[in-house]
């Protein structure tokens, strides 16, 4: 029996995005159900809808749950073997859908994976939410095949493989959802960002895989709810990488990795100081504080496991910054990517 596939576009405020890609989700996914779960919206996202793809699920969030919460209300209500979580943003493209799952379905032990991620803006280069595929180091510092801090790799072929990655992107995660209710789903402290990782690493310290499929292309715009010089966006990455370090790390290296980021994000605090953008300082700080009054919740709700999932034990920071080190396959210890076409 075929899997069932549910694919779910959380919106808000996003009509000029429905509009300008919904009908390519529509071209390239017949056969599958195509859900809209509007976080209330403030825009006429929904009436909007409603005149144009009556066809088309809809659900109302009664109120903003940021990404976590909004897909976790949304997932409550949707049944599918498995869930595509699309966002608004994104450009899909001919046979999208078909690759992940068949590659999903060869393995009942891979709970999520993500396909290749190219810049909407930039189609011959790799966009930086998730690139091809997601790792990080033991400090917390995301990366990713194609996708290192700034530098955005082109897309030769180098990266057309099937891979296990540490995290899979949530602007287009696959998701098994036996797998997904089993890990709780989207830990909602984290309301946005990183919060797809957090879900990654619970995933495969439950013994799951994290996967990455070449075969599927999409494009992807970036920065849709908030742009990356946003400071809410700055706050928010930088409480939730504490909050998901403090979460997921083992007992023995916790209190040692946080100290360290909290020195290092006072250090990336004095960068931004120098190019006067003094909003993301203010919001740095406030992240650290966020983060303190979280601690004694944290520590009563954390669950232990002994199961290490697989960090790169290096620094990607000194890497790139100080070794010059851009590109994925330069960083010590990683493998070249495979032969360009």
């Amino acid at each position: 029996m075929a899997s069932t596939v549910a694919i779910v576009i959380l919106n808000y405020n996003g009509q000029h995005y429905l509009e300008k890609f919904l009908p390519y989700v529509i071209r390239y996914s017949e056969g599958y159900d195509i859900w809209v779960a509007d976080n209330a919206s403030t825009d006429h996202s929904l009436s909007w809808l409603h005149e144009n793809y009556p066809e088309i699920r809809k659900l109302s969030i009664p109120e903003n749950r940021g990404y976590a919460g909004g897909y976790n209300e949304a997932l409550r209500h949707i049944s599918a073997d498995y869930y595509i979580l699309l966002n608004s943003d994104i450009e899909v493209t001919s046979n999208w859908i078909e690759p992940v799952i068949a590659f999903m379905d060869s393995d009942q032990n891979i709970a999520a994976c993500q396909p290749k991620i190219r810049s909407y803006d930039l189609p011959t280069h790799f966009e930086y939410a998730g690139a091809a595929g997601g790792y990080m180091d033991y400090l917390g510092y995301p990366f990713c095949r194609g996708r290192i801090f700034d530098t955005r790799e082109e897309d030769s072929g180098q990266y057309d493989d099937e891979k296990d990655v540490f995290w899979a992107t949530g602007a287009c995660l696959f998701i098994r959802s036996k797998a997904f209710h089993e890990a709780s789903g989207f830990d909602e402290q984290f309301f946005a960002h990183m919060e797809e990782i957090d879900l990654c690493w619970r995933l495969l310290n439950m013994q799951y895989r994290v996967t990455y499929c070449g075969k599927s292309v999409v494009y992807h715009v970036g920065g849709g709810t908030l742009h990356k010089s946003n400071p809410r966006k700055t706050f928010l990455n930088y409480r939730n990488n504490l909050i998901m370090l403090f979460k997921n790390l083992p007992k023995g290296r916790r209190w040692k990795t946080v100290f360290i980021r909290l020195v290092l994000d006072g250090i990336s605090s004095v960068r931004f100081m120098a190019t006067g953008a003094w909003p993301d300082v203010i919001a740095i700080i406030r992240a650290h504080f966020a983060f303190y009054g979280m601690i004694p919740a944290l520590l009563k709700s954390t669950k232990r496991t002994t199961y290490r999932a697989p960090l790169y034990y290096r620094s990607v920071v000194w890497e790139y910054f100080v070794l010059g080190k851009h590109r994925f396959y330069q960083l010590t210890g990683i493998k070249n990517p495979i032969t360009p076409k």
